[in-house]
C-alpha cells in the first residue's frame, strides 16, 4: 500500500526506531571501549553528556507519540478513511523529524522555540484528524 497514511507510519516508527539506534550504539561503544560500565547508564542519559540526554529526550517523545498519533493513523486505516489523514501525513512526518533534529542540535532559545512550533504543528494535525475522524464514522 502507498497510502501516505501508512508511509508516514512506517517513517514515524523508523525514526523512533533510529534514534533508539543511535542511543545504543554510543552506550556499547562506551561499553566495549571501557569507558562506561554498563550498569551505570540511567534511561534519561542524565549522567552523560548533554547530547546523549537529548537524544534520550527525543526518542521518549517519539515514543510518547506514538500512541497518539499512531494511533489516528491506524484508526484512519482500519476505517478506511485515509482520506482524511493522507493529504497531511507528510507533513505530519516532516515534523516529528524536524523538532526531534531540533531538539538534538540545540538548547539555544531558537532551537527551542522551533521545536515547540514543530511539536505545535503535529498538535494542530493530531487534532484536526480526530474531529474529522470522529465525524466520518459518526455519518
Amino acid at each position: 500500500m502507498d497510502s501516505p497514511t501508512v508511509i508516514a507510519l512506517l517513517g514515524f516508527v523508523l525514526w523512533t526506531l533510529f534514534l533508539l539506534i543511535v542511543m545504543e550504539v554510543m552506550r556499547v561503544w562506551w561499553v566495549l571501549a571501557k569507558t562506561f560500565p554498563a550498569n551505570e547508564f540511567k534511561p534519561d542519559n542524565s549522567n552523560l553528556s548533554p547530547f546523549l540526554q537529548r537524544l534520550a529526550r527525543a526518542h521518549a517523545n517519539c515514543i510518547e507519540g506514538i500512541p497518539v498519533f499512531g494511533g489516528l493513523f491506524i484508526i484512519a486505516l482500519l476505517t478506511e478513511q485515509t482520506a482524511v489523514t493522507d493529504p497531511l501525513a507528510y507533513l505530519f512526518l516532516a515534523a516529528r523529524i524536524a523538532q526531534s533534529l531540533a531538539h538534538l542540535l540545540s538548547l539555544h532559545v531558537m532551537a527551542v522555540n522551533l521545536r515547540f512550533v514543530f511539536f505545535t504543528v503535529q498538535l494542530v494535525l493530531g487534532f484536526y484528524w480526530a474531529v474529522k475522524l470522529i465525524l466520518a464514522l459518526v455519518q
